[in-house]
């Protein structure tokens, strides 16, 4: 059973910045958003924190709205008009409640259920943002001084499904990852769906695995035969 996420994408101060732009946008904007393991919140150490917000808003804000048949386009509409709505009124509430709108946070003029690429900052506890999924194109981000405060944050959600660490150091990002209470890690690329990887998560994002070696498990019987050379226990 698998019920949403709001996965972390943790930056740390060794982090390849260019490498990790590219993912930061895929793994925010792939399908517009509406992905269960797409990354959705942003966590960044004080040391990068400036340059990966500058170049992640760079990059969003060059996305280019219109057909998604068409090769060029890259940025497609939401999935109806009533997923938009819900997703600008949470962008609202979140603002209401004391969210600021670094980029976009409305809707494109033009047909369609199409949504401006949206980051919001300065989400605190007490937001509703705080412990919501934003099925679309808006991410939020958060600076933290150091790489327990990166995991902390990430802990501190309902959701533990994915989440992805960047560094440039492989035996800390196992470390990280390891300390990050979600059914799947990722290092130095985004929570994926793959055939041969199980997929599932924890908390209440739900229980069990799809795919891979564990998902096949879920459609098998399983039987035991023992054997043991053992005398009974006296009666």
């Amino acid at each position: 059973m698998e019920l949403g996420g709001s996965d972390a994408f943790i930056v740390l101060e060794d982090a390849d910045i260019a490498h990790t732009i590219k993912w930061a946008v895929w793994g925010r904007m792939y399908n517009c958003g509406q992905t269960c393991c797409a990354a959705k919140r942003f966590i960044a150490v004080d040391a990068i924190a400036d340059k990966f917000l500058a170049e992640f808003k760079k990059a969003l804000a060059a996305l280019k709205a219109g057909d998604p048949m068409d090769e060029k386009t890259t940025l497609g509409p939401l999935s109806t008009e009533s997923a938009l709505l819900q997703l600008l009124a949470q962008v609202d509430n979140a603002v209401a409640h004391g969210a600021k709108v670094e980029l976009g946070g409305k809707r494109i003029n033009r047909p369609g259920a199409f949504m401006e690429p949206t980051i919001l900052t300065h989400v605190e506890p007490g937001n509703p943002a705080f412990r919501d999924e934003f099925f679309g194109p808006v991410a939020m981000f958060f600076r933290v001084k150091d790489e327990d405060a990166a995991i902390a944050l990430a802990n501190d959600s309902d959701f533990g499904l994915g989440g992805s660490v960047f560094t440039k150091d492989v035996a800390r990002g196992k470390r990280v990852a390891s300390r990050v209470e979600t059914g799947m890690m990722f290092i130095n690329n985004i929570s994926w769906s793959d055939a041969d990887l199980p997929f599932g998560g924890i908390k209440d994002t739900g229980y069990g695995r799809e795919l891979g070696d564990m998902g096949i498990q879920e459609f098998v019987n399983h039987k035991l035969v023992r054997y043991v050379v053992a005398e009974a226990p006296a009666v």
